[in-house]
């Protein structure tokens, strides 16, 4: 019997996330051979440069993994779902499994020697924050006025490495910004990576509200391999599948491009849904912000009107003016 192929990102919490995906689904079908087939990404090849030239985050991260799919060469791809464009339809292409969702929030992370105190009692002034998403960038120019946000690359543990260390952030062009006073990450990437330990501070979800699908490991198959689909289904969430929904929807109809600053995230608590959503502009100084409840069995539908809501207080203005030219 041949092996069922599951392709990642060679980053040590992309690896960490499809062995946990390996280690259910032989679980769950005893005698499965899986094979973790690494790819080096776009994305993790560059790590000096922006993502949009790479086509965003879907295509530095997720392209390359996708068309091993679509030609057959692998059963599966992990993605983090976060990662996965959430305004283009890919018709070849379903997810077939998201794993219970990791912690969403959002955690900050301070060099050596730094107290969370000085950041806040200063509101900023004179410290670099680094990040390389303009949600995150957004959030922190809106909490800390005066902050300098700096580009900030690289796999979690490396740009924890490289803020301990206070090495500068190499530009493109030959340049350099940095070094970083403190990073904005995903508890859920330090923890996959044994850094947790690192948390200074824990932004609440209403401080920070998480980008779309934060938490959720995703697996994706063909959409007409359907006996691929019966194996992934065994270890599918269905909780996490139907708050991923919800959350994609609200980006499907803002047509959220990667240099939206748009946050989205849902909870299930029995037999409802509740669904908050955001958007920003890239200096933080706006927000439009939207919540709703709705049946949890209905998640597309909780997406589609809380995206709505956004749209009619000027959500759309927002996002065509952070679309780049």
């Amino acid at each position: 019997m041949a092996p069922f192929r599951i392709g990642t990102r060679k980053s040590a919490m992309a690896l960490a996330q499809t062995e946990e995906i390996a280690r259910r689904l032989r679980a769950s079908v005893p005698g499965l051979d899986v094979e973790i087939v690494k790819f080096d990404t776009t994305g993790d090849i560059d790590q000096t440069g922006k993502l949009l030239p790479h086509g965003g985050k879907g295509g530095a991260f997720v392209a390359q993994i996708r068309a091993a799919v679509i030609s057959g060469e692998l059963q599966a791809a992990m993605h983090s779902l976060k990662d996965m464009p959430g305004n283009e339809d890919t018709p070849a292409l379903v997810i077939g499994a998201t794993l219970s969702r990791d912690p969403p929030g959002d955690v900050l992370v301070l060099r050596p020697g730094l107290a969370v105190e000085a950041l806040r009692d200063s509101r900023g002034k004179g410290f670099k924050i680094g990040t390389n998403a303009v949600r995150r960038a957004a959030y922190a120019r809106r909490l800390f006025p005066d902050v300098e946000v700096i580009h900030f690359r690289g796999a979690a543990d490396t740009r924890v490495r490289k803020l301990d260390h206070g090495d500068k952030q190499r530009l493109p062009d030959g340049g350099a910004v940095g070094p970083a006073d403190a990073l904005i990450m995903a508890r859920s990437g330090l923890e996959r990576v044994g850094l947790a330990d690192r948390i200074a501070y824990e932004f609440p979800i209403a401080q920070m509200l998480p980008a779309v699908g934060q938490g959720i490991v995703a697996v994706e198959c063909a959409s007409a391999d359907w006996n691929t689909r019966r194996l992934l289904a065994h270890i599918d969430d269905v909780n996490a599948h139907a708050c991923a929904d919800a959350e994609r929807e609200v980006l499907w109809v803002l047509n959220g491009h990667c240099n939206s600053p748009i946050a989205g995230f849902a909870e299930i608590h029995g037999a409802e849904m509740s669904l908050r959503a955001s958007v920003l502009d890239l200096s933080g100084g706006t927000i439009l912000e939207a919540a709703r409840s709705g049946p949890a069995d209905r998640p597309r539908e909780l997406g589609r009107a809380v995206a709505f809501e956004l749209l009619a207080k000027g959500a759309a203005d927002i996002i065509e003016r952070s679309r780049p030219v």
